[in-house]
This record gives C-alpha cells, sequence and structure tokens, in this order.
C-alpha cells in the first residue's frame, strides 16, 4: 500500500528526504511557508544581479556530493575556485588553510539545489502554507492504524499522512512540537531534546558597486569570533551572477551584532554595515554603495546537534527529523546527506527508495 508522506518544509532537508524517496511506493506533499523552495540555501534577483544570501554555496564535502550535482545537471553549474581566506579581530585578510574542496552553486543561483532535486520527484509542493499545529488521529477508516494531520495558519488541514518529517530550525521546530496533540509520553521527551539547541543569528547585508577590485579570494571568514563582520564574500566570483564592471558584496554580520541590530531599518543598519566592510578591505569606496538589500536569518546556524536517539525515538510512530540541526553544523551538504539517510529510511518502509 502506498505511503502518505508530508514533510513541513522544502528547503535543502526536504528535497533531499523527497529526492531519497523517489524510487518508493510513496505518495509525498511538501508543506513549505514561503513562496519559493531552497529555505537559506537561497537566491534573490535585483538589478541585473543574482545572488545567495543565504547559503553561500554547497560544499562537496565528499564523493556522493560532487556525483549527486552533476547527477542533477551540469548546466549552469558553477564552482567558485577562488579560496577562502580568514581574518580575526584585527580586520587583517590573510591567506587560510584552504582545503580545495569544490564550492558549488548556480548560474542562476544556490537554489537550484531543491529545485532540481523537486524536479525529479512527483511530490506536491504546496508552497505559502504555514503549519501551525500537527496531531496524531486515528485514520478514520475502520481499522486501528493512527496516522497525522496537520493543520496551517489559515485552518486548512493536510492529511492525513502515515509519515510526517519535520525539517524546520530547531526552535521553529520546537514550538510545533509543543502544539502537537498526541498522547505519547515520548513527546515530552522529544521536545525538551529538539528545545535544547540553540541557534546564531545572522543578518546578511548585500552591497552593490559600480566597480570591481581584483583579491585573491573569493570569501574571507572571521575566525575568532572578534569582529563586527563574521563573512564577506564577493558574488562576481560565480559566473552568471553580476554584470561586468560591477562589484556585490555579502556581509554575514557577526551573530551579537545581528541579534543587536536585527529589527533596525535597512537605511541605518546598511550604512554602517557598508562602513564595516569599508574599513575591513581599507577602502572607503565601500562605504557609498549603489544599492543594499538585506535578509534576515533568526534561526541561521545551529551551535550543536540533538541526541540521535531522541529525534528517532518517535520514527516507530512515523514521526521523523531531518536538518543541519540534527547533526549539529550548518552546511548545505550536511542537511542534504541527513534528510537523504532519513527519507531512506522511511522508503524502506514504503517499498523501497531508490539507492541513488
Amino acid at each position: 500500500m502506498t505511503t502518505r508522506v508530508g514533510i513541513v518544509g522544502a528547503g535543502a532537508a526536504g528535497a533531499g528526504a523527497a529526492y531519497a524517496l523517489r524510487g518508493a511506493d510513496a505518495e509525498v506533499t511538501i508543506l513549505e511557508k514561503s513562496r519559493g523552495v531552497g529555505g537559506r540555501a537561497a537566491t534573490r534577483r535585483k538589478n541585473d544581479c543574482r545572488y545567495d544570501h543565504g547559503a553561500n554555496y554547497v560544499k562537496d564535502g565528499d564523493e556522493r556530493t560532487d556525483s549527486l550535482l552533476r547527477e542533477l545537471g551540469d548546466e549552469g553549474l558553477v564552482d567558485v575556485e577562488k579560496p577562502v581566506w580568514i581574518f580575526e579581530g584585527d580586520g587583517e585578510i590573510r591567506e587560510g588553510d584552504d582545503d580545495e574542496a569544490h564550492k558549488w552553486t548556480w548560474t542562476e543561483g544556490i537554489t537550484q539545489l531543491a529545485k532540481r532535486l523537486l524536479a525529479r520527484t512527483d511530490a506536491e509542493v504546496r508552497k505559502g502554507t504555514r503549519v501551525e499545529r500537527i496531531a496524531r488521529e486515528g485514520a478514520g477508516d475502520g481499522t486501528d492504524s493512527e496516522t497525522w494531520t496537520v493543520t496551517d495558519t489559515d485552518g486548512e488541514t493536510h492529511g492525513p499522512f502515515d509519515v510526517l518529517l519535520l525539517t524546520p530550525p530547531a526552535p521553529q521546530t520546537t514550538a510545533l512540537l509543543e502544539a502537537t496533540e498526541w498522547d505519547d509520553e515520548r513527546l515530552g521527551t522529544l521536545t525538551d531534546a529538539v528545545a535544547e539547541v540553540e541557534y546564531r543569528t545572522i543578518r546578511t547585508f548585500v552591497l552593490d558597486y559600480d566597480f570591481r577590485e581584483s583579491y585573491p579570494w573569493y570569501g574571507a571568514v572571521n575566525v575568532d569570533d572578534d569582529h563586527e563582520v563574521g563573512w564577506l564574500s564577493r558574488e562576481e566570483c560565480k559566473d552568471g551572477h553580476v554584470p561586468d564592471g560591477e562589484s556585490l558584496l555579502v556581509a554575514q554580520m557577526a551573530p551579537d551584532w545581528s541579534a543587536e541590530r536585527y529589527d533596525d531599518p535597512l537605511d541605518e543598519a546598511g550604512a554602517d554595515a557598508a562602513e564595516l566592510v569599508a574599513d575591513l578591505l581599507g577602502d572607503e569606496r565601500y562605504a557609498d554603495p549603489e544599492w543594499v538589500d538585506d535578509q534576515g536569518w533568526r534561526y541561521a546556524l545551529p551551535e550543536g546537534g540533538v541526541d540521535d536517539d531522541a529525534v528517532r525515538s518517535a520514527e516507530g510512530a512515523g514521526l521523523f527529523f531531518a536538518g543541519d540541526w540534527t547533526v549539529g553544523e550548518g552546511r548545505v551538504h550536511r542537511a542534504l546527506w541527513n534528510s537523504h539517510d532519513v527519507g531512506e529510511r522511511i522508503g524502506e518502509g514504503a517499498g523501497g527508495a531508490d539507492e541513488n
């Protein structure tokens, strides 16, 4: 019998799980709060520029990532060749210990990861659907089986699902678990475990300039957590992202700065961020960008992982979890493969998933 699978979130984790299930006897429905897919692996377009304003690239990590990305299609695939350098609180950018791993994106942006994964599945993606609560209840078909139903903020009910996979960041998953109707002692233990995962808040600024300088690095990362800028990268290093003669910097501010300035108006916070970037680069021209865009990520990067036994304790009841917070590392490829593995486990109970 076909297994009905509900997935909350169409980011790298949700898409990875759906991809793993494409060869299983499963009917997959994805509920996504945004109007697009990709989650933090997101791309935006403005003034003829295209930029990855959350996750900057997919690090290959191992051979299977490289193989998967090529399986999704070489067209438009971009490997950022320049290295990532480092800086400390003194702001001196210098060569770091770059491991020379591939840094993948696409000419159309990193959101292509989720789009291409989902395009190879039969999953139904319901965008603009913000999940508010979930419930475990009888199937209503005269049997003793139980299923999961999901209610969104518009009061619409989705399901029933034989299996439910939650992929939002841990704090949002905690809120869903707290609103879960399930009379089972595992729920409290599970909720407490997920609630322990802490996150760093990041506010990202995108700064455009009508000139382009040459640097030996693509990105620079603060390694001692003692600078207001946590990450700075040059989007012009990605083919097809920035028109010739322009430069586009992506500045991810440090967690403390980001949390303090999270709700400040863009014109004020953007001007201050540009000043910090100009100081970091030692060039006052960067204090006066042509235009500025921003994105706040309240739950950007997990500070650690969750107890694996805890998150797997409810799988027997058809409740699964996936995402970077379950492995404790804010990397796209870690979220992707964690969810892919979860999808395979779901698929094993649904007729067997494709092994690729």
